[in-house]
Formats: C-alpha cells, sequence, structure tokens
C-alpha cells in the first residue's frame, strides 16, 4: 500500500502543501452480538486542499464507513482524524455541528431533498442555521448557488416537478450555498443516467477548478476516471492510492453526446464561469 504522506498525488492547480483531510491510525469497530466487525483498519493517508478523490471499493470495504467518518457522522474507534488542521475528536457536539454547516458540504445518491419545500427553500436550508446572515443575503446566496448550477429559472420547482439529473443539481447547490472547504459526494450519480450523471461530474469537476476540495465515493470505474486521484478500499484497507494525471473532462464528453432538448443548462467549466449543458 502506498503511504500518501511520502507521496503526494497530482491534483488540481494551486493545491496547498496543508492537507484539509488527514488521518492516522484511524480504525472503526462494531460489536454484533459476540462478534466484533473491523470497518477500517489502521488508515493512514492525507488529502491536500483543491484535491478531486475518488474512493472505491466492493460492499463492506470500508469506504462509506470512511466517508461517514470525514463528514463528522460516525467518530473511529481508533487513531487521529484532523480536518482543516484541528482534531475532530476534540470537538464538542456544538462544534461539530458547526464544522457540518459551515466547512462541509454532503451530496447524496437520493438526493435528500424536503420534497415539500422549492428548490430555492432547499437550497436555503443550510444558511437558516447560520446566525450570522442576513434573510436578504440567505435568498441570494441560494439564487446564486442554483443557477450556478444551471437551475436559476427553476428555483421555485419543487423536487417531484424536477428530473433526477435536477434534483441531484438542487442538492450541489445546496452542498456548495455555505463556500464549504470540502465537498463529500457519496455515490451521486448512482440514480441517474448516463448523461446527467456526466453533467453532474461536470458541476463537481467546476467546483473543483475553483479550489473547492470534492471527495467522492463510487463503485463505478467509469466516474472515478474523472477524478485526479483514486483511492480504492478493501476490508477496511487502503489498497490502492495513486495518481491519475489525465482524468477524463465531462465537459468535452458531453459535447461529444448527441443533442437532447434544449440546452438551457449550463455547467461550471475549468477556467471559466459556466458552460452551456443539456437538460436531463
Amino acid at each position: 500500500m502506498k503511504d500518501s504522506r511520502t507521496e503526494k498525488p497530482g491534483s488540481a492547480a494551486g493545491v496547498s502543501d496543508v492537507p484539509i483531510v488527514s488521518v492516522r491510525g484511524l480504525g472503526k469497530t462494531y460489536r454484533m452480538g459476540d462478534v466484533t466487525v473491523s470497518a477500517l483498519r489502521k488508515v493512514d493517508l492525507d488529502i491536500a486542499r483543491g484535491e478531486f478523490v475518488a474512493i472505491s471499493g466492493s460492499s463492506g470495504s470500508g469506504k462509506s464507513t470512511f466517508m461517514n467518518i470525514l463528514g463528522c457522522l460516525d467518530a473511529p474507534t481508533a487513531g487521529k482524524y484532523l480536518l482543516d488542521g484541528r482534531e475532530v475528536d476534540s470537538l464538542t457536539r456544538d462544534e461539530l455541528s458547526m464544522v457540518r454547516n459551515r466547512k462541509l458540504g454532503f451530496v447524496f445518491q437520493s438526493f435528500n431533498l424536503l420534497s415539500r419545500t422549492s428548490a430555492l427553500e432547499n437550497v436555503e436550508l443550510p444558511l437558516l442555521y447560520r446566525k450570522d446572515t442576513r434573510p436578504a443575503d440567505i435568498r441570494k446566496k441560494a439564487l446564486e448557488a442554483l443557477t450556478a448550477v444551471g437551475l436559476g429559472e427553476r428555483v421555485h420547482h419543487h423536487p417531484n416537478q424536477l428530473s433526477g439529473g435536477q434534483q441531484q443539481r438542487v442538492a450541489i447547490a445546496r452542498s456548495m450555498v455555505n463556500d464549504p472547504v470540502l465537498i463529500l459526494a457519496d455515490e451521486p450519480t448512482g440514480n441517474l443516467d448516463t448523461r446527467s450523471s456526466i453533467e453532474i461530474i461536470g458541476l463537481f469537476q467546476g467546483l473543483n477548478a475553483h479550489g473547492i476540495t470534492v471527495v467522492l465515493v463510487t463503485h463505478e470505474p467509469d466516474i472515478a476516471r474523472y477524478a485526479n486521484r483514486l483511492i480504492v478500499f478493501r476490508d477496511g484497507d487502503v489498497i490502492r492510492d495513486e495518481r491519475n494525471a489525465s482524468p477524463s473532462r465531462a465537459s468535452q464528453e458531453l459535447a461529444a453526446l448527441p443533442p437532447l432538448g434544449n440546452p438551457d443548462v449550463t455547467m461550471p467549466a475549468p477556467g471559466g464561469p459556466a458552460e452551456a449543458g443539456r437538460n436531463p
């Protein structure tokens, strides 16, 4: 197993040498009756600021447990986890809530949108927990986030009025509205067709090109190839940790697909604010 402390995989331009994520001897065990199950076994790795990392592995490999720990949704039973230079184990419950709200963005396979609220209200939700943001600024930031993911004309639509790809764009807008340092995406394309999947990955690549660190869990090799770095788990261990010197570009692949519908959806492009996309 490669040690990511001694060889830093390639990443987006402008990456800092200070890791946004650093874990040492990270372990997680569960008790199931009389049986102890080791979900993670003394994992050591760093994730630098500005990286786009894909985490892969079969069911039960430990990748989801690792992501839950990174997201401060679960605690390790051994080892240390430093997020943005701060040891997570030392944080109080209130401090953990603040970290999840201000430093982390979450995107899930099932979208996790509130069904009875509009796209705009879904994106506003993380900002409502902040006491330092005025109501007018909350609305402004949410509108800007939805516009950035190509849904500026659908802000008042409810989830049942949006396609799967559009719902995932709302989820991505919600994840970025608080300007997080790290976005955690758990199988974000698992419920989407090919075109919508490429569009969603294009959004992540655009966010990453603007300096946001992205960690994405996927079991699909076709999705992992878009990342700058691939980490593979098996039985709680990291068995591969390697660079991807030439990640696939979603914008190029999307442009090569046959036209579909009206080109009224935009997505951020590396080096520019946005580029034309397609509706799913």
